[in-house]
């Protein structure tokens, strides 16, 4: 029955979203906005922007161009003669200096093409911008004080270095307009990416300070989950409704309207509620690779944690009914129809059992009980059924049990119990005195002969029922007046409960999201959860501080600057932490992308459940996975290490383009161009431990060769950048001349016979020739291959000629002046 009511939910569930999406793709793929998508129509229309503008570099293609994408709201569309006024959401993309300004809510007048959307987007279209926007109307309110918070934040973090700057208002509140392009890709690599931008954590923390803060002021429970709800419905306005921060507000919502109304929470229900209701409001979500792995770290840290946690750390006896100390006594179990002894009697740690009803219960004698005795009227000592008075189980007996004697090896099943057994009376009996039916307690210092050697729990204070705790535990007893230390071995439980549940909370989020990752960068990253073991303690104090300042920089600015100047040591740590692993070998595995992949990943975890279940194959596999770590970590170093003992030159793996590093002594070296990506280059030259770089060479200013050049100033002093003297690319040319204004790296022309020597390498200048006008040739961007620097790299060893993109014209025109004799040949040009 109860899965009929299962199958039932989830088939509503899935009529619900399906109803809704449809309802959704008609509205989008039917009206004016899609039928000009259709004809690719030029339009003048009047949008809102419903999200932040994004800039985004593209790393493909000759030159370096940035692109501003942002969603947004079609309000009125004007074509021809024809004005209309929709609604329909559209995406725009455009170019130019004002638009990464622009808040959400922004109304403006807009004119450029619409185009069809891809196959899926719930959009009306694309808009392809011409020209620069046109402002027509003000932000809303909660949008401009949202926009004074984030600004606020971003003035005060300049007094961080620049890592620093651009992590922190992205980790507190979304802003990643000033996040370093290394630091985010380091980040992205060994697992941590959820920490360059705001999420489902960051949105916990805040609302857990408000709840804490309230209750110290002591404020009802109720307003408690109403300012918890307040602070985090505000939170995610100021940094505005990513995937995983409305998941994490809808759940937070659920659990701050039970924590109001008294009832219990249940995360894998609210994960659920929340999910479902998030995919009717915004069907879109299901496409979104932020809120699956929001959804899935959250699941995986709800089913899989706890009982990783219960795995790796130590049990300890559980937590008693708190009450008076227990008697260390130890004497044999209870029988299960045993009877309740009467007061005076010492109660053991063992679980009391319950009698059946109606069965007698007789005061222990010297001897063995007899049966059918009745009950001390004022003495018994109650205990509830099924309550929990020890590590152990209670028992329940069968129904209409009676009592018979045993002999006297000790009592059986329905005879009385003895002085250290307790039960509940049968149904009728007289229980405690005043009727009460807590569960009482041997009271040590009933030795005495002061206090009742049975203690009613219902009328224990806190710390009486404290001290029964810890006497159980085998801790001192408070006397009065005397000092109480916690019981031995307290704070190592403590650090080892905490050091397991982080692990354990680290590992099934990573295991769960495993899955989505494979999907999306097709790679495994093995240090994912060392990193966040050692990320993770900087995350609440970085939040907590940078919200902080975020809120009283619009109105004391100082202060925001005091607070961030701590909040920066901690994203500092974060980033050190990611550079660190980012170096570990065997940081991340390659593995198949897509559907692939995903099944390879299925069968491999099959395989090794399989394994791990079987004793003998799990030792077998423990064993040869440890010797393949100690030969990478150890023994590869030892046999092969990188970069080889006397290197000359080395080729970084930059994909299309050049980027070539050769040596100049101990950590320096000289780079000839620098590839398309600065992260690939930077992490080329980590590896072979440069730190200092006293030659660039730009060979001509194509992106492939040029846009990597941020990787090579990283963390490194560069002493100078050659380039070549004819500017046949103005524009890259000047954005280059710029980049090196703002890092203080002169900038030199070449010019044949110029002479340099670095440690074992020396460099000549061969090529181009100042004097010779521009060259043309067959293809596109002839011009500016032939403008290349080449150059001659000697060592004691040989020679290399580096000829940078010349094609075949300036290739005969060099050899008709010098005789570029060399070892090796950098073939230029793709051959």
């Amino acid at each position: 029955m109860g899965w009929r009511y299962v199958v039932v939910g989830l088939l509503g569930c899935m009529a619900a979203t399906a109803g809704v999406v449809g309802f959704q793709m008609y509205a989008v793929t039917t009206g004016p906005v899609a039928e000009l998508a259709k004809r690719g129509s030029q339009v003048t229309a009047e949008i809102v922007l419903t999200d932040d503008p994004k800039v985004r570099a593209s790393k493909g293609g000759r030159f370096k161009q940035e692109r501003v994408v942002v969603p947004a709201d079609v309000e009125v569309i004007e074509t021809g003669s024809v004005r209309l006024a929709v609604r329909t959401p559209v995406i725009v993309f455009a170019s130019g200096h004002e638009w990464p300004g622009l808040l959400p809510s922004q109304r403006l007048r807009v004119t450029g093409r619409l185009a069809r959307p891809d196959a899926g987007e719930l959009v009306g279209g694309i808009l392809l911008m011409h020209g620069q926007p046109r402002r027509l109307g003000g932000l809303s309110w909660v949008q401009t004080v949202a926009g004074s918070f984030r600004e606020g934040l971003r003035e005060a973090s300049n007094v961080l270095p620049a890592d620093q700057r651009g992590l922190l208002p992205g980790l507190v509140v979304g802003d990643v307009s000033r996040m370093d392009p290394h630091v985010s890709a380091d980040l992205k690599e060994v697992g941590l990416s959820h920490l360059n931008a705001v999420s489902g954590a960051n949105l916990a923390i805040v609302a857990g300070a408000v709840i804490a803060l309230s209750r110290l002021a002591g404020v009802p429970l109720a307003w408690r989950a109403v300012l918890a709800a307040a602070a985090m419905i505000a939170f995610t306005v100021i940094a505005r409704p990513s995937p995983s921060v409305l998941r994490a507000l809808l759940m937070g919502l659920i659990a701050a309207t039970a924590l109001g109304t008294g009832r219990a929470k249940d995360g894998l229900a609210a994960l659920s509620a929340a999910v479902l209701l998030l995919i009717l409001f915004d069907p879109e979500l299901a496409r979104s690779y932020g809120f699956a792995l929001s959804v899935a770290a959250t699941a995986g840290i709800l089913l899989l944690a706890p009982r990783w946690r219960s795995h790796l750390t130590p049990h300890h006896p559980a937590a008693l009914p708190r009450g008076s100390a227990i008697s260390p006594d130890r004497p044999a179990a209870p029988p299960r129809s045993s009877a309740v002894a009467p007061r005076g009697s010492a109660t053991s740690r063992y679980h009391p059992a319950v009698p059946p009803s109606g069965s007698a219960i007789s005061p222990p004698g010297p001897g063995e009980p007899s049966p059918g005795s009745a009950v001390s009227p004022r003495g018994s000592a109650v205990q509830p059924r099924g309550s929990v008075t020890s590590r152990y189980h209670p028992t329940v007996p069968p129904p209409d049990s009676v009592t018979s004697p045993r002999g006297s090896g000790g009592p059986s099943r329905g005879s009385a119990i003895s002085a250290h057994h307790s039960a509940v009376p049968p149904h009728g009996s007289t229980a405690s005195p005043h009727g009460s039916t807590a569960p009482h307690y041997r009271n040590p210092a009933a030795q005495a002969g002061s206090v009742p050697e049975t203690v009613d729990l219902a009328s224990c204070s806190p710390r009486q029922k404290l001290h029964g705790l810890r006497h159980l535990l085998g801790g001192p007893s408070r006397r009065a007046g005397s000092r109480q230390s916690s019981p031995p071995g307290s704070a190592g439980r403590w650090v080892w409960r905490w050091v397991g549940e982080a692990v354990a909370v680290s590992a099934a989020a990573e295991v769960a999201v495993t899955p989505v990752l494979v999907l999306m960068s097709g790679q495994i990253t093995l240090v994912a959860v060392p990193a966040n073991l050692l990320a993770e303690p900087a995350v609440a104090p970085a939040t907590l501080l940078g919200f902080l300042a975020a809120l009283v920089a619009p109105v004391w600015p100082e202060g925001a600057r005091l607070l961030v100047v701590p909040a920066g040591y901690a994203v500092g740590w974060i980033i050190e932490v990611a550079r660190w692993a980012v170096g570990m070998p065997l940081a991340s595995v390659p593995w198949p992308g897509g559907w692939v992949g995903l099944v390879l990943l299925g069968v491999a975890v099959a395989v090794a459940i399989a394994v791990w279940r079987r004793r003998a194959w799990r030792a077998v596999v423990l064993t040869v996975a440890g010797a393949a770590l100690v030969a990478v970590l150890a023994v590869r170093p030892v046999l092969a290490p990188w970069p080889p003992e006397g290197w000359l030159m080395v080729v970084c793996d930059v994909g299309q383009g050049d980027g070539l590093v050769l040596a100049a002594g101990e950590g320096r070296a000289v780079v000839v161009d620098t590839g398309p990506d600065p992260d690939v280059m930077d992490k080329c030259l980590r590896r072979l431990g440069v730190r200092d770089v006293p030659l660039v060479v730009l060979t001509h200013p194509h992106a492939d060769h040029v846009d990597g050049l941020p990787g090579v100033v990283r963390g490194r002093r560069v002493g100078a950048v050659v380039v070549s003297p004819r500017r046949t690319a103005p524009q890259e040319s000047g954005r280059i001349v710029a980049e090196l204004g703002q890092w203080h790296v002169p900038e030199w022309v070449a010019s044949p016979g110029m002479h340099w020597v670095f440690g074992p390498c020396e460099l000549t200048v061969l090529a181009p020739d100042p004097g010779a006008g521009e060259m043309g040739g067959q293809g596109e961007g002839s011009v500016i291959n032939n403008s290349s620097v080449v150059m001659r790299a000697r060592w004691r060893a040989g020679s290399v000629l580096l000829g940078g993109d010349v094609e075949t014209e300036a290739q005969a025109e060099i050899l008709r002046r010098v005789s570029p004799a060399a070892d090796i040949l950098k073939v230029p040009h793709h051959n």
